[in-house]
Parts: C-alpha cells; structure tokens; sequence
C-alpha cells in the first residue's frame, strides 16, 4: 500500500496530466484559421509537353480561382497514406512569431518554412497570420509563397488572392508564388496566369513578368524566349528591364549580344532595352559601354544608351569623358553626345564645361551643345548665359536661347536687362 501511494499514484496522476494536455493542444490546432480559408480547386496534374515550348499543351481545366460568390470552403486534410511523418516545426510557433525578439521570430519562422509540408502548411500559415497585414511583413510573406510554391502552387495562389492584403501583399505574394512555379512547371504557370489575369488585354497581364522572373533563375534564356514571345504592352516592358538587369550580371559582352539579337522591327522595345542595358552596364564598365556606342548606329537606341554613360560618366570623370566625346568620329553622334555632356556637366561644374566648350572650334555642330549650356545657367548666371547665346550660329537656336537668358536676366535685374535690350535694339 505503502508503495503504491509513492509510486503508483504520482505516476498515475502524471499520466492523467499528460493525457489533457495532449487532448488541449490538438483542439487548438483544431481552431486554426486556415483550417476553413476559402481556396480554388485542388491543383490539377499539369505534365509538360514534348515540344520544349513554353506554352500549355492544352486548355487547363478547373484552374480559375472562384468569383466572390462562388466560393467553396475546402480545408486541408492530412492524407492516411503519407509515405513519410512530417518535419517537426519550432515549438511554440506562433507565440514566438508574435514576440518582439526580432532574431527569434525571424530564426524560427525560417525553420517552419523550410520544414513545410502539405501536412503542416496550415501551422505554417497560422503562425504568417499572426503578425500585423502590411509592409512590416513582407519578407514573411515572400518565403511563405515561395516555399508554397513549390508544395501547392494553386493553394498558394487562392490564399495570397483571397488572404493577402490587396494593397501592399496581394500582388507581390501572387508574383513569388507563380515565380516558384515556374521553376518546376512553366507550363502550368504560364496557363494559369493566363486564365487568371485580370486584364481584359493578355498583353498586360502583369502575372506573366513574375513568371520570366522565376525562370531566369535557372534558365535564363527560357526567359528570354517567353519574353519575346509577349505581345507589345505593360508585361512586355516591365519584363525587359528584369531582363536587362539580369544579363548585365553576365558582363558586358553577354549582355550587348543579348541586346542586340532583339528584332529591329519593334524599334520602341529595342530603344528601350538598350537603353535600360546601357544604364546598367555603365554602372560597371564604363570603358565597354563606351566602346558599344562607337560601334552603333546613329539611331535612337544608341541616344538611349549615351544619356545614361554620360550621367554616369561626369560623376565620375567629366573630362574623362569630354574627351571619349571629342574623339567621336561620326558626326551626327558626336554633335548629339557634345550636347548631352554640356547638359550634365554644367550642372555640377559650369566654369569647367564652359572651359571644354571654348577649347572647342566654334560652328553649327557647337550650337546644340551652347544652347544647352545656355539652359542650364541662365538661373544663377543670366548675363554670362546672355553672352553664350549670341555665339549661337542657328537664328531659331539663338533667338530661343536669349529668351531663355533674358527671361531669367528680367525676374533678377530687370532694369539691367531692359537696358541691354535697348543697347542690342531688341524689342520688348
């Protein structure tokens, strides 16, 4: 008796214990709530074709995610067959996911989704939830979609349509999602996009930009040809400047011969994306830039990448690049890069670039550039900008610069201005 009371009964009691605390903890997983989120239609088996193209074999069925008023509520149900247990996830999840410690929420959340299964994403999601909708979470919700992505895409695309804050996650949370898609199922994310865009016109269909981002992180010519295969609108532009970012990664030469065998019919997407490559790349090569324009022709697309060497170039070394523009041996792409640097470089240093301009042999290719400068100091200098102007050889050129000049001479000093007006017999 004696040994039952000192052993068999705490024992007993510990078990009793035990017993309740199991029985609390899975009604509280019970009361989840994604355990009743309203989500599309379970994902169907998509099988890419044979032909390597990017485009579905044929109509997807059943992907559409469903109208407000046609919702169904399907939960999550752990399947008896699992092949193998689930990871186990952090303990004590969701209280650390709301504490303040931003190390332990963070370092906890990370181990929950990589540990992500069909059979605890509600846990996972329960534990995103908790913290407040908006910006403050937008890393959180990144990892979420990716790594659900790559369990149940379509899951994850109904959740982020119908959960997700429309104004600061939705659209983001949709692109992550079909971006890890794509990685493993191009094709089923390419249609499911398409059927589900909510654009009336397929060439703005902003959800296919998230799809090229995704598979250039492993194929990145796969993205390329998507990309070309857009039709001309908002997806296509916004697609080309991550591509133009992408292959500028790859070095200069890579990156000009990705440009250059784009279709010179669409000469508005081929001056674009030069123009974005060439503001990437002489961000880190000015030298190669500069010797891509050379070899260019005298069109709007080689304008496109001047302007932004020579933005970076005067930060840099202004008469570096005064003297790269001297050199310049045609005479159309000359005049337009002199006119170009006496823009940027009067900004930062005007007694310089007035100095690079008086070492240059006056004549009408001088006028664009002295009209420029013109523009650019007629506010902190309008008696100097007067006297530049009347170098100009082109009478429209010049009467346009002196109206500019006195403009700004007649707001600071108009007594002087009208006076030297008078002595040069111009009009009021």
């Amino acid at each position: 008796m004696k040994f039952f009371l000192k052993i068999g009964l705490p024992w007993a009691l510990s078990l009793a214990v035990t017993l309740w605390v199991g029985i609390e903890l899975g009604s509280s997983d019970e009361d989840s709530p994604y355990r009743t989120t309203t989500l599309s239609s379970p994902q169907q088996d998509r099988t890419p074709n044979n032909t390597g193209s990017l485009l579905p074999s044929g109509k997807p069925e059943n992907t559409k995610i469903l109208p407000a008023n046609k919702k169904r509520l399907l939960t999550i149900s752990t399947p008896s067959n699992a092949a193998a247990p689930s990871p186990p996830l952090p303990p004590n999840l969701r209280r650390i996911m709301k504490g303040r410690d931003m190390i332990e929420r963070m370092g906890a959340y990370l181990d929950a989704v990589r540990a992500m299964d069909r059979e605890n994403v509600h846990e996972v999601v329960a534990a995103f939830e908790g913290l407040p909708k908006g910006y403050g979470r937008h890393l959180e919700m990144k990892l979420l979609m990716r790594s659900w992505a790559a369990i149940d895409p379509e899951r994850a695309l109904a959740y982020a349509n119908e959960s997700l804050d429309q104004k600061s996650e939705q659209r983001f949370g949709i692109s992550e999602v079909l971006a890890g898609w794509a990685n493993s199922d191009p094709q089923g994310a390419v249609a499911w996009a398409r059927e589900n865009s909510n654009n009336s016109k397929n060439e703005d269909n902003a959800m296919l930009v998230g799809i090229i981002r995704g598979l250039a992180e492993n194929n990145l010519d796969v993205a390329d040809e998507l990309f070309r295969e857009l039709p001309e609108g908002g997806a296509r532009w916004q697609a080309s400047t991550f591509l133009a970012q992408e292959y500028a990664k790859l070095g200069t030469e890579e990156a000009i011969k990705w440009a250059e065998n784009f279709p010179d019919k669409d000469d508005r997407m081929r001056e674009t994306i030069l123009g974005q490559l060439g503001a990437k790349l002489s961000r880190q090569d000015l030298q190669g830039t500069a010797n891509w324009v050379r070899k260019m022709d005298n069109d709007n697309a080689s304008k496109r990448v001047t302007d932004n060497l020579l933005m970076q170039w005067v930060s840099q070394d202004a008469a570096g690049a005064s003297q790269w523009v001297d050199a310049i041996e045609d005479d159309g792409k000359r005049v337009y890069a002199m006119r170009q640097l006496a823009s940027q470089w009067s900004l930062s240093d005007p007694v310089s670039t007035a100095k690079w301009l008086n070492s240059l042999t006056p004549g009408p290719n001088l006028d664009p550039a002295v009209g420029e400068f013109v523009n650019r100091i007629s506010a902190r200098d309008p008696e100097g900008a007067i006297g530049w102007a009347m170098t100009i050889h082109d009478k429209k050129a010049k009467d346009r610069a002196l109206g500019k000049a006195l403009g700004a001479w007649e707001k600071i000093d108009p007594a002087k201005a009208k006076s030297w007006k008078q002595a040069n017999n111009l009009a009021n």
